[in-house]
């Protein structure tokens, strides 16, 4: 049982050891990678505010972008 205990701690530390030195290696790309998650939720958020916005001024608009972006590529 100390030896199963002893091998899941050291594990455990190699585990922790292997994701520090991943993010040190990557830890740009990391950082590049959530900032343009970060860009594309709010231009996901700002286009869902306009599509909403224009659903209530003009609903046969909404009707024809969303017909528009479903229906199937022309072959």
């Amino acid at each position: 049982m100390l030896r199963t205990l002893f091998s899941v701690g050291i594990m455990a530390m190699v585990g922790v050891f292997l994701l520090k030195f991943a993010f040190g290696l990557f830890g740009g790309f990391v950082v590049l990678m959530l900032w343009l998650l970060g860009i594309a939720l709010k231009i996901l958020i700002v286009g869902a505010l306009i599509y909403f916005v224009i659903r209530i001024i003009s609903p046969s608009t909404a009707r024809r972008m969303t017909d528009s972006f479903s229906e199937p590529p022309a072959s």
